[in-house]
């Protein structure tokens, strides 16, 4: 599985505020199925890195549909081969190392 960082940013709307954008946003991951998870500053969804490159594509699109003239997407793929990964693994991963430092 791979791992997914989005943030989409539709440009041009009536106000500032972007959470009833995200919102929308959160309902396409939802009926998806994937795993992910919402942060201040974007979204983490876990995938193959096709599901993810798709997903990425429908959220990006999405805003388009409803009408902005204007998209800003960023995204990052970790897509690792040599042995599974899920949302959280890396925090967990930092978070042991904290617990119990090299000697």
């Amino acid at each position: 599985m791979a791992l997914l960082e989005i943030t989409v940013i539709p440009l041009g709307t009536a106000g500032s505020g972007l959470s009833a954008w995200i919102a929308g946003l959160e309902s396409l991951l939802e009926e998806s199925g994937l795993p992910f998870q919402l942060n201040d500053k974007g979204t983490i969804v876990e995938g193959s890195a096709d599901e993810l490159f798709a997903i990425a594509r429908k959220l990006h699109e999405h805003c388009f549909s409803a009408g902005v003239a204007r998209v800003y997407t960023v995204m990052k793929i970790d897509d690792r081969r040599d042995k599974a990964v899920s949302i959280g693994d890396k925090v967990a991963s930092v978070e042991a190392r904290k617990a119990t430092p090299d000697k």
